[in-house]
């Protein structure tokens, strides 16, 4: 084997297991609404989301609809203009359920 098709062989596996690293990651969430907890005030008091709160929201977000979609969780989650900021402010779009 010539040593150019090597290199290319061992960058294609490379990169195949840091994609592969990546999905697990984002398989691995656990959803877990407590996990939004350091973003409440945010909600309750207007003030603007801290690093932890846009930090969470991210690492939730393959969450939310499923938190919306949950009969016992429905009635607290409602999409305010407050909450859309929030989600406007960390840089996330507001998923469509």
């Amino acid at each position: 084997m010539k040593k150019g098709s090597s290199i290319s062989a061992i960058l294609l596996v490379t990169t195949l297991v840091i994609l592969l690293g990546e999905l697990l990651m984002v398989e691995s969430v656990v959803c877990d609404i407590a996990e939004l907890q350091p973003c409440t005030d945010v909600i309750i008091k207007s003030q603007p989301p801290s690093p932890a709160c846009c930090t969470k929201l991210i690492e939730q977000l393959p969450c939310i609809c499923g938190y919306i979609e949950d009969p016992k969780l429905k009635p607290y989650i409602k999409f305010t203009p407050q909450a859309k900021k929030v989600f406007e402010t960390c840089g996330v779009h507001l998923p469509k359920c």
